[in-house]
């Protein structure tokens, strides 16, 4: 949902219904973002970014559906070796989350943007192998969809940053990083897979 509006337009009694609207439509889900145009006193507009519908999964409810999986985010920094072995002792199947297509990595990005709006770097789940300048998902599905932020990924061919991040640099695309950094990151499961369990 897109709103265009400009504070000017509203008069001093109207701000609190604005506060009131923008604290309604964050409870309920909605990640806000306000983007500012040439001049400070004009918001020129307002993207309301709706987070995915919950998990499904019995025992999993405070998981959320993206594509076919039901992932979670932890804010608690880890490396990527931890982050992966974390997610694996959190879940059977579990592993940090691949991203196959445009949606699932906005989700994503709503996501992080609601539980960590201050730090929104997080690990992906995937790595380079073994410095070939061939990318792979943890979870061993098949590399199909990248969204890198221009000029990256920048250390291909080296043990200098083998592994994925969200969020460096320009929100919602991904850089390679040095795997020893500590970061945010989100589990990720089939849900199919635990239901047939």
């Amino acid at each position: 949902m897109m709103i265009t509006f400009s504070l000017s337009q509203y008069k001093r009694g109207t701000k609190s219904v604005c506060f009131l609207l923008v604290a309604l439509l964050w409870d309920s889900g909605f990640v806000l973002t306000i983007k500012r145009g040439n001049t400070a006193a004009h918001v020129n507009l307002a993207a309301f970014h709706r987070l995915p519908y919950r998990c499904n999964v019995d025992g999993f409810n405070d998981w959320f559906k993206v594509d076919k999986y039901c992932v979670k985010y932890f804010w608690k920094p880890l490396n990527f070796t931890d982050a992966e072995y974390s997610c694996r002792r959190t879940v059977p199947g579990g592993h940090l989350v691949s991203v196959h297509n445009f949606r699932a990595n906005n989700d994503l990005l709503s996501i992080v943007r609601k539980m960590n709006p201050t730090n929104l770097r997080i690990w992906l789940g995937a790595y380079e192998l073994f410095q070939s300048g061939k990318f792979l998902w943890t979870d061993g599905s098949f590399w199909d969809y990248a969204v890198w932020v221009p000029g990256e990924p920048s250390n291909m061919y080296s043990n200098r940053e083998e592994c994925v991040e969200m969020n460096w640099n320009v929100i919602g695309k991904w850089n390679d990083h040095a795997c020893n950094n500590r970061k945010g990151y989100i589990c990720a499961f089939k849900r199919k897979r635990i239901m047939d369990e």
